[in-house]
């Protein structure tokens, strides 16, 4: 199973770069995470907003792998606990299937992306900038594992 996490966005801040390459390094083969930057739109070409989101949404689209679980991320999605993501998780990995994690751009995700995802996912009720949250999806995903495997990372 690969997790593929979908961004829009790239030249990112090195705080974000490397918070995102430490956790993702941490996780084992068999739970990889692999980040797929779109490339956002150019906020200076006169579009909408409206625009904007339809332009990155079907880069976002294309990029997709085929067959993958798509999880849009959204402060309105459903928001698990840790060890319900865990639990999720290890579902994940029975089925075998990659999962992609998309997330929007700084308007955030233009509907068809949303009605194209098989589930929609809250980090937080909190409005996150873009950049962080694949920081801090990384190392969800990486707390959930470790939860998964007894690792001593996760306290409650």
């Amino acid at each position: 199973m690969k997790l593929v996490i979908v961004s829009v966005g790239h030249r990112m801040p090195d705080w974000i770069t490397a918070g995102f390459n430490e956790y993702s390094k941490r996780m084992p083969r068999e739970a990889r995470i692999e980040l797929l930057e779109i490339k956002p739109e150019p906020r200076t070409s006169g579009k909408t907003t409206a625009q904007i989101m339809e332009a990155e949404a079907q880069r976002i689209l294309a990029a997709l792998p085929p067959n993958c679980l798509r999880i849009a991320l959204d402060e309105r999605g459903t928001q698990p606990t840790t060890r319900q993501l865990a639990a999720q998780m290890q579902d994940w990995m029975r089925e075998g299937r990659d999962i992609a994690f998309i997330i929007g751009g700084a308007d955030g995700l233009h509907g068809s992306v949303k009605r194209a995802a098989q589930q929609q996912l809250a980090l937080s009720a909190l409005t996150l900038p873009h950049a962080f949250v694949r920081v801090l999806l990384a190392e969800q995903l990486y707390r959930a594992h470790s939860l998964m495997h007894n690792h001593p990372y996760h306290r409650e």
